[in-house]
């Protein structure tokens, strides 16, 4: 007979999530293991005094690592996966007839908090893996990754349609604010209103500045300084936005096109083929073994990757005290810049150089040898190349030879096609490029090359296929850079956890058993003792197998005594006897 199920739910009586969570559920170990009070600080700020009482700050953000843990992409399914879940109640702090916040509650207050406060959040957590020494600090590599964005190519519209229409709306807003604006005369309940507000306000604690630190510099000096500060652009200050301007007749795509639907979202070539709206994510990883991730920057595709290079280093450098020996990166951060900055920190530049020598037919520039005394270059035949003009605005100085010498050389055909003579262009920080190729045929350059490819790299892998990093589901820059940055803090979590010893498996019970009634076996039965003894003999001893079967069984003993380390820590070779 078949049978049938019916669908009756009796009320709960004296249930307790408590009791219905496992004891050594994940969550329980994430809840020991991880305190989140401190997170009531950064957020201090972001709330009145007074008023109605706000979701806890601390539940945010312990939402925020159940997405992160449970590989979710978006608020709605967060909220109706913590209604499915005890457990994600429990880490919550909800019981079964509390309401949980909605969805567009996560929205707001992450709106609210803004960058500053996701970004402090990872730093809190960098902070506490450098306390649980984490972060050694010797070694820096540095890294980026495209990250498709949450729009489509076909959103692409004329930048200067977009402009003018924004243009509109402002002046609009501007002249309906001029006609909404409140007359000077309050009514007497205005007054008493504001007067209630204002005594019942908490008074505004404006913390003091800072003191300057003592340095030796002139005010000129610091005069420079400002100015040179104030001229450059602050990739991590800015939110790693462009800094949009245009040199001669270069001109981007994004200069005079805009996306509609992400306007800070570039069209990026996908390395597969193809072109994608996207954006880049920076990695500062440190040396150690723990592999943490110290710096997180999101910046339009269109930004080339050495640009904010400086910033991340050495805001890594002062924020977390550390002394790197090197940085390691790959090719595209070989820039005069950024080699020159590093080398007169005392940081060594581990990264390879281009070699753009190679697309040329006749002989390069490394055939020429620069003598540093006369400032000039002297030709394999002997001839001086003599320096010409000024320093170009990228940073070169031009040596030529005489015309007239040139076109008589009997090898002109291997050094130039030129009738005006062999040209040789210096880069300023030439030297700088010098001592950098000489890093080359170093072990430790070529240990530190090695070693990038299995320290970032696999960084990116991990939060492209299991945290949803391969493609943005938010938008606008200073969103998708929460987004990298709730990514890397929940990927600094997992070996900071890993530390303080959490989610270890359970002892292997069955395979104990397994290996304890096979040892009673084995003594029980003397000819497998001899055999499984004898093959472990043969496979580890330089004898031949001839020898092995006449081995008595008292050695075979002796050997056993030698080799039970071996098998008590090998389940496979127990299973095996």
């Amino acid at each position: 007979m078949m049978g049938s199920k019916q669908r009756h739910f009796a009320p709960l009586i004296n249930v307790s999530v408590e009791q219905l969570v496992p004891q050594d559920h994940f969550y329980r170990h994430l809840e020991r293991t991880l305190d989140l009070s401190f997170v009531r600080e950064l957020v201090h700020e972001t709330y009145a005094g007074g008023g109605r009482p706000s979701i806890d700050p601390v539940v945010f953000f312990k939402l925020q690592l159940v997405m992160f843990f449970e590989g979710l992409r978006s608020e709605r399914q967060l909220m109706r996966h913590a209604a499915d879940r005890l457990s994600v109640r429990w880490y919550l702090g909800y019981d079964l007839n509390e309401p949980l916040p909605d969805h567009s509650s996560l929205t707001r207050i992450r709106e609210r908090y803004g960058l500053e406060v996701f970004r402090r959040f990872f730093d809190a957590i960098v902070e506490q893996c450098q306390q649980e020494k984490l972060v050694w600090g010797k070694e820096l590599y540095i890294d980026s990754t495209q990250v498709n964005a949450n729009a489509d190519l076909d959103s692409l519209t004329p930048r200067f349609a977009i402009e003018a229409r924004e243009a509109i709306q402002t002046h609009l807003a501007a002249l309906f604010a001029e006609e909404d604006t409140q007359p000077e005369s309050q009514t007497e309940e205005t007054k008493i209103v504001a007067v209630l507000a204002e005594a019942t306000s908490p008074e505004v604690v404006t913390s003091p500045l800072p003191t300057p630190l003592p340095v030796v510099l002139s005010e000129a000096e610091h005069e420079e300084l400002a100015t040179e500060n104030a001229a450059r652009h602050d990739w991590i200050a800015q939110e790693g936005r462009q800094h949009r301007e245009v040199h001669g007749l270069y001109q981007r795509t994004s200069d005079f096109k805009v996306s509609t639907t992400d306007p800070d979202a570039t069209p990026m070539r996908l390395k597969g083929g193809g072109t994608h709206l996207g954006y880049h994510t920076h990695y500062v990883v440190d040396g150690g073994k723990a592999r943490i991730i110290l710096q997180v920057l999101v910046t339009p595709s269109e930004v080339m990757d050495n640009q904010p290079m400086r910033d991340l280093i050495f805001r890594t450098r002062f924020q977390w005290k550390l002394r790197p020996r090197h940085v390691t990166g790959d090719t595209k951060y070989g820039t005069i810049e950024n080699i020159t900055a590093l080398e007169d920190a005392g940081i060594r530049a581990y990264v390879p150089l281009p070699n753009w020598e190679e697309r040329y037919e006749v002989w390069s520039a490394s055939h020429f040898r620069y003598e540093a005394q006369a400032d000039q270059y002297r030709c394999p035949q002997g001839q001086l190349l003599h320096r010409v003009g000024e320093v170009t605005p990228d940073g070169r100085q031009l040596y030529r030879a005489p015309a007239s010498i040139c076109n008589a050389c009997p090898v002109k055909g291997q050094c130039t096609t030129s009738t005006q003579g062999r040209r040789v262009y210096r880069y300023v920080g030439e030297e700088y490029l010098e001592r950098v190729r000489t890093y080359h045929h170093t072990p430790a350059y070529q240990k530190a090359m090695n070693k990038r490819k299995v320290w970032v790299e696999p960084l990116f892998a991990e939060a492209k296929d299991w945290h949803g990093l391969r493609r943005f589901r938010l938008r606008l820059l200073w969103r998708v850079n929460i987004e990298a940055l709730r990514i890397a803090t929940g990927q600094n979590l997992k070996r900071l956890l890993k530390k303080r010893g959490w989610g270890r498996r359970p002892f292997p019970t069955e395979a104990f058993c397994a290996s304890f009634l096979a040892a009673f076996g084995w003594f029980a039965r003397p000819s497998l003792r001899y055999a499984s003894v004898s093959s472990f003999i043969g496979s580890h001893c330089p004898v031949n197998r001839w020898s092995i079967s006449h081995l008595t069984d008292e050695f075979c003993g002796r050997v056993f005594q030698q080799a039970g380390p071996f098998l008590e820590y090998n389940t496979v070779a127990w299973l095996h006897i």
